[in-house]
């Protein structure tokens, strides 16, 4: 029976009750629409404090303190960033307590401990979101889009979105119950590394995959020798299979690398392949 009560009264003192959950978790997705250069997403990070910060100072100038607080330099994957503002929530909860109980308190810590960890959750977010749900949601979706089927778009996002919400939701729950000691014990035991080598492979084996399939480059040339024709393609598809679609990916990787603009190297493909058509090389 005193332990149900000692639960309640927990329950009821913590300032993550559903009502700022639900405005945190919603308030996490416009996390860019102030980005700028000089502090990135650091409005957009403190707009997400707002909810619990007004349930933990109650007072105006309390409350305008600790936002300011959070308006320092700020970037990570937007998918990710409820660990960070569950963690950064946590802290002002503990710090708010200890105020009150006449202890002394570093609340610039707080931001010291967001810098700390925004540098390797971007690397799990950017591996995760950007190389590998986003590549594989493009390559299903333009796949079937190309067939005219309006699932390409609908499955595009759905394979984007549904693991980012998750995220989202579940990382502000975590990182507010389990905050630093959570992201920092996946740190320390080499899952963070682990999941973002993982991460990189599987987006490469998929960026592999779709150069094969979605990429179209083949050549009609026929060479007769002593009486013997000998088909260039065949010879390609003997090297490995999509040898072509291969070479003009990597080609076009490698011109990107050397910062040669989008449309150029589009205009360069465009002539190239009329020219190659006209002469019958492709």
């Amino acid at each position: 029976m005193a332990e149900n009560v000692n639960q309640t009264t927990a329950t009821e003192e913590t300032v993550m009750t559903k009502e700022v959950f639900k405005k945190t978790f919603w308030r996490s997705f416009p996390l860019q629409a102030c980005f700028c250069y000089e502090r990135m997403q650091n409005v957009g990070f403190a707009y997400q404090m707002v909810p619990a910060l007004k349930k933990l100072y109650p007072d105006k100038k309390e409350a305008s303190e600790a936002l300011k607080r959070h308006l320092a330099i700020f970037n990570t994957t937007p998918a990710i960033v409820s660990f960070i503002t569950g963690a950064a929530i946590a802290m002002e909860e503990k710090f708010k307590k200890a105020k009150d109980a006449g202890e002394e308190c570093d609340e610039e810590s707080i931001n010291a401990v967001k810098a700390a960890l925004m540098g390797p959750l971007a690397g799990i977010g950017d591996s995760f979101f950007w190389g590998t749900f986003r590549i594989i949601g493009a390559g299903i979706g333009a796949s079937l889009a190309a067939q005219g089927s309006i699932l390409g778009a609908i499955l595009f996002l759905l394979i984007y979105n549904i693991p980012h919400f998750l995220v989202r939701y579940q990382g502000l729950r975590i990182g507010y119950k389990s905050g630093v000691n959570f992201l920092a014990g996946l740190s320390q035991g080499g899952v963070i590394a682990a999941l973002t080598e993982a991460a990189k492979i599987l987006g490469l084996v998929v960026v592999g995959s779709m150069a094969a399939s979605m990429v179209s480059l083949s050549t009609p040339l026929v060479f007769t020798i002593s009486g013997a024709e000998i088909v260039v393609q065949d010879i390609f598809d003997a090297i490995i299979t999509g040898f072509l679609p291969l070479c003009l990916t990597l080609g076009t990787y490698k011109l990107l690398q050397k910062g040669i603009k989008t449309t150029t190297i589009l205009w360069g493909m465009i002539i190239v392949g009329i020219i190659g058509s006209v002469i019958g090389i492709f």
